[in-house]
């Protein structure tokens, strides 16, 4: 079930604005102008194959990765960059960085949960340590998120003792103990075992229909048809097409766009 939102379009703060991204590693330029917007409680799902520079894009909105040249804001403000020296940018305002980073949550392929931490850990290290949040109000909300995804059973556990699916939760639960007003999912089910994969598209069909905003680079293409406001589907670094789901998978107007569909159904 898609998100719905009441407000007219006009007034719908836009929670992430990209303009112009471009992103090289060295001669090889990965982004070729991206643009996209994803308004306060859309789910923006970014489809494409391997290389299309999805999971770039993502890196660049959080600043893993530095784009070589373009205009990110969230939430209308936006990211302070200036030239690195050597033909791209970098952010001239390290708070500024930090700052937006408490304000955007990502999940990874990998889970990335800290090994020697237990998952309660995990789900308080951020918000105790970074955001200064009292510890017993932390836990109080981090058994309330563990029991959301399912694993407050779990909470002792180190995630070696986990399944894929299980600790992807976790690191779900994770992201969201820092109150985000966005969320980046780059491929959450791509290491899972098919029948691991389930667990966690509920979880996240779960943050859709409560109207968070996200923007989720999948290879689910059923799931994004159902939960996304838009698709946006990137082919070679550049934004092929985009639009309403039933009108992108239904009534594609990119002959590659048709391709792609057609080899993922």
């Amino acid at each position: 079930m898609k998100a719905e939102n009441n407000l007219k379009d006009g007034d719908i703060a836009e929670a992430v604005t990209v303009e112009d991204l471009h992103k090289s590693f060295g001669d090889i330029e990965v982004l070729k102008g991206v643009s996209l917007k994803a308004r306060q409680g859309e789910v923006i799902a970014i489809i494409g194959g391997s290389g299309s520079g999805k999971s770039t894009l993502l890196r660049c909105i959080n600043m893993l990765e530095w784009p070589t040249r373009g205009r990110i804001s969230v939430h209308g403000e936006e990211i302070a960059m200036k030239s690195d020296g050597h033909g791209g940018l970098m952010p001239s305002n390290r708070k500024q960085i930090q700052r937006i980073r408490t304000r955007l949550a990502m999940v990874f392929q990998s889970f990335n949960l800290w090994q020697h931490m237990t998952l309660m850990q995990n789900v308080i290290e951020v918000p105790v340590h970074v955001l200064g949040r009292k510890r017993d109000e932390a836990i109080a909300e981090a058994e309330t998120l563990l029991r959301r995804v399912g694993l407050y059973e779990k909470r002792d556990a180190y995630p070696a003792f986990l399944s894929g699916g299980q600790q992807q939760r976790a690191a779900i639960a994770r992201a969201l103990a820092i109150q985000p007003e966005a969320m980046l999912f780059d491929e959450p089910t791509s290491a899972l075992d098919p029948e691991l994969v389930g667990e966690v598209l509920t979880v996240i069909r779960d943050l859709a229909e409560e109207g968070r905003t996200m923007l989720l680079v999948t290879h689910e293409m059923g799931f994004a048809r159902e939960v996304a406001s838009e698709i946006v589907f990137l082919h070679d670094g550049r934004v092929e097409e985009q639009g309403a789901p039933e009108t992108v998978f239904d009534n594609p107007e990119s002959e590659r766009l048709r391709k792609f569909i057609s080899s993922v159904q």
